[in-house]
């Protein structure tokens, strides 16, 4: 009866997460299995977040494994700390379930947790558990910088870098929406970045002079950036175009008979890093130039992005 599901208490299962997430980081004072966690030593700025992903609207548990599902959310909060301009320390976490999963998803979804957060440099300290109608995951993320990157500070003269190509998370859901099976490996490096979204770890944002994650869609986030910034976002779509992943991601597109241009400026879910700056790291799409809001963008995209609602 073990792994029958609903067939656990809330103290089994935090006593399996302890041991997931079990930590000898000396930072760490006090973490899971207490009422709060406690950590040691204070940094000059700390960096906060927090997330929340709900069934059926971020993740669906018939396309994606548990493990996946806790890789995916976990990469969330951790770009927007990266966005920052910061370093990853703590995960806090708070998790509301159906009891109807066993013991061996909520495992799934704990050790998919723990493997983007060793990625990220994150240690999981603590949490929460409850019950809902649906799944419903809640994670709160701190870090530290010595100077943070925020959206306002794009300068004219800059240039736009992302730090990889958007579109693929879009893709891989169209994929998933209608049925395709992966042919190629294409399809499969979307389906893995709907499901899984790689995270760039390592840019180097020390030069960038504003920053954000793009987690709703390029054409959004970019205009939120020029906003703050009181510039204009020039977009240059003959860079774009000969950026080495614009090929294999069009050749997909026209395979499934979708538009290029809507994956990458109005897909969502990405999590690459948009910054302005000079001489960055990444694809150079464009420059910052004196105006309002964002320039050159290809037909159609406008009116057409990523939303919650």
């Amino acid at each position: 009866m073990a792994n029958s599901p609903g067939a656990f208490t809330e103290a089994q299962v935090i006593s399996r997460l302890r041991e997931i997430f079990a930590t000898t980081d000396p930072r760490v004072e006090i973490g899971i299995g207490d009422d709060a966690a406690v950590v040691a030593g204070t940094y000059k700025r700390q960096v906060m977040t927090t997330d929340m992903a709900v069934e059926g609207v971020h993740f669906r548990t018939d396309w994606s494994t548990a493990f996946e599902i806790g890789r995916k959310v976990t990469a969330a909060n951790a770009a927007d700390i990266l966005a920052m301009g910061a370093t990853p320390h703590y995960l806090l976490i708070a998790v509301a379930l159906t009891g109807s999963e066993d013991i061996k998803w909520i495992e799934d979804l704990a050790k998919g947790i723990k493997f983007e957060a060793d990625l990220a440099g994150l240690q999981v300290i603590g949490g929460d558990l409850s019950r809902s109608e649906k799944i419903v995951i809640s994670m709160s993320a701190i870090g530290h910088c010595d100077s943070p990157v925020a959206r306002k500070g794009a300068k004219v003269g800059d240039g736009v870098y992302l730090s990889s190509l958007t579109g693929w998370s879009a893709a891989g859901l169209a994929i998933m929406e209608s049925k395709l099976i992966s042919a190629t490996d294409s399809h499969a490096v979307a389906v893995r970045e709907y499901k899984n979204p790689t995270i760039d770890y390592k840019f180097d944002a020390t030069r960038a002079t504003s920053m954000c994650d793009v987690s709703d869609a390029l054409v959004i986030q970019a205009k939120q950036m020029a906003e703050s910034s009181k510039v204009a976002f020039k977009f240059d779509l003959s860079k774009i175009q000969s950026c080495s992943e614009f090929v294999e991601l069009e050749s997909l597109s026209r395979a499934i008979g979708m538009d290029i241009w809507k994956w990458i400026f109005a897909g969502g879910e990405d999590h690459v890093l948009l910054a302005t700056g000079v001489d960055l790291p990444g694809i150079l799409i464009g420059e910052v130039v004196v105006g309002a809001g964002i320039q050159n963008l290809p037909t159609g995209v406008e009116t057409i992005a990523w939303r919650h609602f």
